[in-house]
């Protein structure tokens, strides 16, 4: 038996170290290594045995034949969008998200509607019986389906063999374990070599792999840093448990962008792709309130219609609190800033909560002229017009500046019936909007878009 021995290892970006660390010197992290027993024979060895015919060898890049990479429907729009067209042949998938946020019903609602494909779900945590019941309340059967509870990496390649599945499912890395790392499952040696082994595995055979990680407490994934770099893409499944509305987002893709997103509504028989989600994420009842206002953001390719929502109250309390939900804090408190300076609004000494309607997270520029309407909504007690919406860029010195897209935005908004929009004046060069039945109000300076809106 090998001679075990002890290192500890930083469970962020996997260095290691004989001695106990406060400080990793290779990511810079405190508090991040663990102890961890390993073998020394570790290394020559690997959970999965390659074909030795599938050998690579050095060729010159200009040898290189390049093809388009052909994708794997998995008849889910929205999941398809997101992964960049489709699934990649020999492609590693990562999906994270919080416990019980539906990371197992999407991915198995998924496999179940592809019924010309043969799949292997790999289960470390629920038995049969419970993924049967899932199936049924799913209300969803696939013949060609294989289920098998396992959390031992190499009977789980044992099992790969025997049935040649087109598609693996391992629900989750973090409980997968091999018998040549001395560890208990979901340490740092574990995934890292778990996850290792499986890459070889996808990339020599084109099978492509789903993997479905749990998160830590900061909302990142756990295990090593290592673990996100060997995958090729990284997908967030991210929401509020007691909202109905899932977002699926990319933060990590070889084979698409990362700036899609992905919108589902959560129902007793499973996820419902939200194809329209501008309809979803403004509610109708807002006439005659302030604080509300409505902006045009893109996500991806995709157009839609957010409300945005701002309260603006007097601090009880000597310092006043600055609150964002669904939007950046530090920008929020630059564009109140700008308020200050440039408008002339006093909002030094009020409270400042603003929230962005239906739970969603947005990174858009263009949000800026909703996000200040809004707050300046709550501060006069005046209402925004509910069929007048905004789109725009705000800068330093209080001018509006061009976003992109411009047309997709406007066309969203006359879609849903917006009979006022405004859009910064340096987009309309070049832009025909006669043939369209919505008024566009170029603005320059904030100071223009609220005389606009509040007279």
């Amino acid at each position: 038996m090998a001679k075990a021995k002890s290192v500890y290892v930083c469970s962020n970006c996997g260095a290691d170290s004989p001695k106990w660390l406060g400080k990793c010197p290779v990511c810079g992290e405190w508090n991040t290594y663990v102890e961890e027993i390993v073998s020394k024979a570790e290394g020559a060895k690997t959970a999965y045995l390659p074909d030795e015919s599938r050998r690579n060898k050095p060729v010159k890049i200009h040898e290189v034949t390049v093809t388009e990479e052909p994708r794997i429907d998995l008849h889910n729009q929205e999941l398809n969008r997101v992964l960049g067209g489709g699934l990649v042949p020999g492609s590693l998938v990562l999906i994270g998200g919080e416990p019980g946020i539906g990371k197992s019903t999407l991915i198995l609602q998924t496999v179940l509607g592809m019924r010309e494909k043969k799949i292997l779900y790999v289960s470390g945590e629920e038995s049969a019986r419970q993924l049967k019941l899932r199936a049924d309340r799913l209300e969803q059967e696939n013949p060609g389906c294989y289920i098998v509870c396992e959390t031992s990496l190499e009977n789980i390649f044992v099992h790969i063999r025997n049935i040649q599945p087109d598609i693996v499912i391992i629900d989750s890395i973090q409980t997968i374990s091999t018998e040549l790392v001395e560890s208990s499952p979901g340490s740092v040696s574990q995934v890292r070599e778990c996850s290792a082994a499986i890459l070889k595995f996808a990339k020599e055979t084109g099978t492509p792999v789903l993997l479905i990680g749990h998160i830590n407490k900061e909302g990142s994934i756990a295990g090593p840093k290592v673990l996100e770099h060997i995958v090729d893409t990284v997908l967030q499944f991210e929401g509020d448990q007691h909202y109905m509305y899932r977002i699926l987002r990319s933060i990590k893709n070889r084979f698409g962008s990362t700036a899609e997103l992905g919108i589902y509504e959560m129902r007793q028989n499973g996820l419902r792709e939200v194809s329209n989600p501008s309809e979803l994420l403004l509610s109708q009842n807002h006439d005659g309130l302030s604080g509300v206002a409505i902006s045009a953001a893109i996500e991806g390719i995709r157009p839609f219609l957010i409300e945005t929502q701002a309260l603006v109250s007097t601090a009880a309390y000597g310092t006043p609190q600055r609150s964002a939900t669904g939007f950046d804090i530090r920008r929020m408190n630059m564009l109140l800033a700008v308020l200050e300076k440039r408008v002339g609004f006093k909002l030094a000494q009020k409270d400042v909560f603003l929230n962005i309607a239906g739970g969603l997270r947005v990174n858009d520029p263009a949000m800026d002229l909703g996000v200040i309407s809004a707050i300046l909504s709550s501060n006069m007690d005046l209402a925004i017009g509910n069929r007048a919406c905004m789109t725009g860029e705000v800068g330093l010195s209080g001018e509006i500046r061009p976003v992109n897209r411009i047309e997709q935005r406007i066309l969203e908004a006359e879609k849903l019936g917006f009979e006022q929009i405004l859009v910064p004046y340096n987009n309309l060069k070049g832009f025909d909007a006669r043939r369209l039945n919505i008024e566009i109000v170029p603005v320059r300076k904030v100071e223009e878009a609220f005389r606009q809106l509040f007279g």
